[in-house]
């Protein structure tokens, strides 16, 4: 089954093709992103396996023109892997909030549609322009069956002692204020993987995956379930990220509003935008220029390496202790991926159980690891994430009606 995965963000289309024979068996055919979409000028990059890559720099009005450009790309004559766009059986789409709605991918019609607008109001940056992906897809292929995988449904096993926030509980019942999570699909597939990798009994694990890239979230799964994580009602909770400042005091926001004569836009903004690793170096979102700066001895940055790997070791501390203990840490996502230090940094807050991290196979890793030494009473693993591989395989089951 021919899949073609779409991550709409709201000036971006990332996209992958894959050829799915079971959720084990299965080929790359081509992978890609268009940006700067509504921008005077933007940009698709299309890497076809086994072919020269296409760069094509133009304007792109507007998603529907970014899918056309996509599947355009797909049957390209010099650089496409596609004969004809309806050899595509499916495409899938990573949709950032579905609520209480949605415990697992759905097939998209009416009623899914409906839900993902109603959602758009605990994520007004993402699930507008994930419509938009769904509806250009129904403009030029139309007829093809679509799925919806939602980053919040990983999180609906946590139970109301973990998601409901101390507040008057009129509020979750009026407008459903709750902790919802994100980064779900990544968390399943690595908590998952980290199980089989790690030779653990999938009834009776536990596991604590650590996302971290420009944002960044860690989730408690136990048996495969996850019971409890650090984003909340949106992304903008739990650590410190690329520009989001992360769990504060709640009384810090009117405080800053009445000082600096904020509106809640601009509020939401500052925390969300200017934030972060940004708001504390006063530099930089990026964590190879923040590395750099902290070698050439820039103190803030330096700052922003010890608070990311405090708040992480913070996190995982807080989960060992809710599930009695932990078997597996996993780390993913493009900043623990890359920063063997980051990983060896973190699990020396954990030495006092036992941790042991194996320096030479950790600064080494570079794709699916274990990264703990054989005398460790913890695995660690370091597992680079596949959402886009979840997304195909939950596609593959909805449209073969498993």
């Amino acid at each position: 089954m021919i899949i073609l995965v779409i991550n709409c963000g709201s000036s971006s289309v990332k996209y992958q093709l894959l050829d799915m024979e079971s959720d084990e068996k299965y080929t790359l055919r081509a992978k890609g992103i268009v940006e700067k979409i509504g921008l005077p000028e933007g940009k698709l990059t299309h890497k076809p396996v086994g072919k020269q890559p296409l760069v094509r720099t133009l304007p792109i009005p507007d998603h529907k023109v970014g899918m056309k450009l996509v599947l355009d790309a797909l049957v390209d004559p010099d650089c496409g892997v596609l004969e004809k766009l309806s050899d595509i059986d499916a495409v899938g789409h990573r949709i950032v909030q579905g609520a209480e709605f949605f415990s697992s991918s759905a097939l998209v019609d009416d009623d899914v549609l409906r839900k993902i607008e109603l959602c758009s109001d605990f994520a007004p940056l993402h699930n507008p322009a994930n419509l938009l992906g769904i509806r250009a897809i129904e403009n030029v292929l139309p007829g093809v069956p679509q799925a919806a995988t939602f980053d919040t449904a990983f999180h609906q096993t946590m139970e109301a002692v973990s998601y409901l926030y101390a507040l008057p509980y009129k509020y979750y019942e009026q407008y459903r204020i709750r902790r919802y999570g994100a980064h779900g699909t990544s968390h399943q597939y690595v908590s998952q993987r980290g199980i089989r990798f790690a030779g653990l009994d999938p009834d009776n694990s536990r596991v604590i995956t650590c996302h971290i890239g420009n944002g960044s979230s860690v989730t408690a799964v136990r048996n495969g379930k996850c019971v409890d994580t650090s984003m909340g009602f949106t992304p903008l909770e739990g650590m410190i990220m690329g520009t989001r400042c992360g769990s504060i005091d709640a009384s810090i926001v009117p405080y800053i509003m009445k000082k600096e004569g904020l509106t809640p836009d601009e509020m939401t903004a500052m925390m969300n935008k200017q934030s972060g690793f940004l708001g504390l170096s006063g530099l930089t979102s990026d964590m190879r220029d923040m590395c750099t700066l902290a070698g050439q001895g820039n103190e803030r940055a330096a700052l922003v390496l010890r608070k990311v790997v405090l708040d992480i070791a913070k996190l995982v501390g807080a989960y060992i202790a809710e599930m009695n203990g932990v078997d597996l840490i996993v780390f993913t996502a493009g900043i623990a991926e890359n920063n063997p230090w980051l990983r060896r940094d973190v699990c020396a807050h954990f030495s006092y159980m036992g941790v042991r991290i194996d320096d030479a196979v950790n600064d080494a890793a570079r794709e699916e690891t274990m990264i703990s030494a054989p005398d460790s009473r913890v695995k660690v693993a370091m597992i680079p994430t596949d959402e886009e591989l979840v997304i195909a395989r939950d596609t593959m089951h909805l449209v073969a009606g498993k």
